[in-house]
């Protein structure tokens, strides 16, 4: 097997979108890029400015929105095909230290633009005014309109997901005919949080194989000490409600009243599928380059139609790099409690193939993820998965194969179920084995086979 080609590209926030062959990805300052892989990226725009390749005009044409939120750039977008055959891309501005923001869209006939601003849908932080549901705004049960995603049910019905901080997260339904919220919706529906609780950047991904609308989230802080992290619930309806993986209702996420950020309040909720990680290379194999990231968030997926294969597109910070950021691709799977797990090593187009048991045998990197919010980064820890079924090392227990790509690991009196992937490990330059699996309490841990080749 050879060596993976990359090619890497910043886009925060990236919301993902494939148009014939080609994947595209947009993000916060108009940041976009582009794919035929999810692997080698090119960048198409960076930032803001007048004469930008993706809206052009965009100083002029949105001076009305950028004044309104007090910025002179774009939050977290998403882009969808309308059954127009236009594009429509939904953009948030936020003035960043408050909840006055407004949230637009722009259409273009092809997808890398140019895009034509069309208005603001929503606002928010109209202090002591009336906000979009008749009542005066308030920080702590009305939203920060920034975060939009645009999707589509199974039964073909439109809906929008967005929200952060301030009074959660919400859902409306959407016009396909005009690209708008059907009228009389206010701000939708609150699906969780409240209380200006760190949460943010909704998702929405729809399995067919389990019929379950899970529901991907941020918690934390963005930047390289904010603990960012990448959550999920599941609910059998779009508009909820959403249950984590130990059946508690999301919309008890929220932080107490009179707090501002309290995490303390929040961090139980949800499922926590990536946080801060370091995975440093041991004694015999290559120089020491190892792989981790720094607060991992703000996530799309997609789902291909005739693979099934399942990813999940980020953007990370990386330990001790500071602010620098990438794009990452991870593949998931699903494990047997239908719940995703994301595999530990970036996506480098591999395919699950039945694994058996003498392959899962032998030394791992091992990361639990816990459920804190958290800056710390979680270091790896070595353990050895026996082919008697025991697990020894920083960690005991026991472990089998419960399929050809999934397995059992009872660690420490916690069973955590999860799949298997031999994945490419840029830090040791070679395919190895991994694991990825999850607790009854929705807490991740990671495998990553040590690798002496």
């Amino acid at each position: 097997m050879e060596e993976p080609a990359f090619a890497d590209a910043s886009v925060h926030d990236p919301s993902i979108i494939k148009v014939d062959d080609t994947f595209y990805i947009f993000g916060s300052h108009l940041a976009v890029a582009k794919s035929t892989d999810l692997m080698s990226w090119e960048q198409l725009n960076s930032s803001v400015y007048e004469g930008n390749p993706i809206i052009p005009d965009v100083l002029t044409e949105m001076g009305e929105e950028l004044a309104w939120a007090e910025t002179d750039t774009f939050w977290a977008g998403d882009v969808i095909q309308l059954p127009d055959g236009k594009f429509y891309m939904y953009y948030s501005m936020c003035k960043g230290d408050s909840p006055r923001s407004v949230l637009g869209y722009a259409v273009a006939d092809h997808v890398e633009g140019p895009y034509t601003n069309k208005g603001t849908i929503l606002k928010s932080g109209m202090w002591n005014e009336a906000s979009e549901d008749g009542t005066v705004y308030d920080a702590t049960i009305h939203p920060n309109v920034v975060d939009p995603n645009l999707f589509y049910d199974k039964d073909g019905v439109l809906w929008m997901v967005y929200g952060s901080y301030s009074g959660g997260i919400f859902i409306m339904k959407m016009d396909p005919k005009t690209g708008l919220p059907h009228p009389g919706q206010g701000y939708g529906k609150r699906l969780l949080g409240n209380n200006h609780s760190r949460i943010e950047a909704p998702y929405m991904m729809y399995s067919k194989e389990t019929d379950y609308y899970y529901l991907f989230l941020s918690y934390g802080g963005l930047d390289s000490t904010g603990g960012y992290n990448i959550r999920v619930a599941r609910s059998k309806k779009p508009d909820g409600p959403f249950l984590d993986a130990e059946g508690q209702d999301m919309i008890n996420a929220f932080g107490a009243a009179g707090t501002l950020f309290d995490d303390v309040s929040i961090a139980p909720y949800g499922v926590k599928l990536m946080g801060n990680f370091q995975m440093d290379n041991v004694d015999g194999e290559i120089a020491n380059i190892g792989t981790g990231y720094a607060s991992p968030g703000h996530n799309s997926t997609y789902i291909d139609p005739e693979t099934g294969k399942m990813f999940i597109i980020f953007h990370t910070r990386f330990p001790s790099r500071g602010e620098g950021h990438e794009v990452r691709v991870h593949q998931m799977l699903m494990n047997t409690d239908g719940w995703p797990v994301i595999a530990p090593h970036r996506y480098a187009g591999e395919t699950a193939e039945p694994v058996n048991a003498e392959e899962i045998a032998g030394e791992y990197k091992y990361v639990n993820h816990g459920k804190d919010i958290t800056a710390d980064v979680k270091q790896a820890n070595l353990i050895a998965l026996g082919k008697d079924g025991s697990i020894s090392g920083s960690v005991s227990g026991t472990w089998k194969s419960t399929g050809d790509l999934t397995l059992e690991l009872s660690i420490d009196g916690t069973l955590y179920k999860g799949s298997l992937l031999r994945q490419w490990n840029e830090g040791t330059l070679s395919y190895v084995m991994t694991f990825s699996a999850l607790s009854p309490e929705g807490i991740a841990i990671w495998g990553s086979h040590v690798s002496k080749e």
